[in-house]
């Protein structure tokens, strides 16, 4: 099989690294300096397990790469409305698409069943670029549990984790879902299947819904947001409105919003995706992380008071922080 990643920032890198280190026929895609530095030395991952260099097929175009089997979707979702138009020449109806994008991802309606069947977000999916782009009956959803950063151009410093969890939409366990989660295992990461993506998904964003636009707006690590009493405060009410989302789209949280903030709390001094970002002087993922969320709540008549308060503030953060 031929895997490509399409965005080899630092989990897209990592994962081509680990597959190609092992054997697996993967390229990666990538722009700029970290591009020519792939190219030229291979990529170079720092890790407590171990330091190893892989030199896997690097590009800069899609142009002339032939059809690929698996495409992982490796840029942050407010990238892939860029990104997905210049796919087509790697797919083809048998190609599979792996989305490992952060929050509500835009596929998540398509399939639904019920009254939300095919609800489109604007926020994740301004005017249905990546839904025109990708067919969704293509596309395998996973959810990343490992922590990487680009320490220097071509050089990925894997800081923590290794699970990355595949799951079908539909709920079933597909033969497709089953060889991709073989490959990654015998590169040495985790990645269990699941027949509840879009639960699975909701867990994930009650933390990312929370703790990451109040950290950009306190600069806060995890452990200082979970101990103050009025940031944990802003953090419970925001969680309470989106578990309320996820109650009303039928999702039934297997964890509670206490053992969220404590889980937390355990992590540490670690700075969440958004503030490195913005730290970094990148884009953040605000939309996908949040804006999606009170997209959804304001479609279902649910009051969003302290999600789109702090959304807003973010928002405005995100504009004022790059003039």
């Amino acid at each position: 099989m031929r895997y490509l990643i399409a965005g080899a920032g630092a989990i897209g890198a990592y994962i081509g690294a680990r597959m190609a280190r092992v054997g697996y026929d993967v390229t990666l895609f990538a722009r700029g300096p970290h591009l020519r530095a792939m190219q030229e030395k291979g990529v170079q991952v720092k890790s407590a397990e171990g330091d190893f260099t892989a030199k896997p097929q690097v590009i800069g175009s899609f142009e002339n790469a032939g059809i690929f089997d698996v495409v992982f979707l490796g840029v942050k979702a407010h990238a892939l409305t860029q990104l997905a138009p210049q796919l087509k020449p790697v797919l083809d109806p048998q190609t599979t698409v792996v989305s490992t994008q952060n929050g509500v991802p835009w596929w998540y309606f398509q399939g639904f069943g019920g009254e939300f069947d095919g609800m489109h977000l604007e926020r994740v999916d301004p005017g249905g670029v990546i839904f025109a782009s990708i067919d969704a009956e293509s596309v395998l959803g996973s959810i990343v549990y490992f922590a990487t950063e680009i320490s220097e151009p071509g050089v990925v410093r894997h800081i923590e984790g290794n699970r990355i969890t595949l799951g079908e939409p539909d709920g079933t366990r597909s033969d497709r879902s089953r060889k991709i989660a073989e490959a990654l295992i015998a590169s040495g990461l985790r990645a269990p299947i699941t027949t509840r993506i879009r639960h699975e998904i909701w867990v994930k964003v009650l933390g990312n819904a929370s703790f990451n636009p109040v950290s950009a707006l306190t600069r806060a690590t995890l452990a200082q947001m979970a101990r103050d009493p009025g940031a944990a405060r802003v953090i419970r009410s925001i969680m309470q409105e989106v578990e309320a989302v996820s109650h009303r789209l039928g999702m039934e949280l297997p964890v509670s919003i206490d053992q969220r903030i404590a889980g937390a709390e355990k992590v540490g001094e670690h700075k969440t995706s958004m503030l490195q970002d913005l730290e970094a002087g990148r884009p953040m993922e605000l939309e996908a992380l949040v804006g999606a969320v009170v997209e959804i709540g304001e479609r279902v008549g649910l009051p969003m008071t302290c999600t789109r308060t702090v959304y807003e503030c973010v928002k405005l953060l995100g504009k004022t922080a790059v003039s």
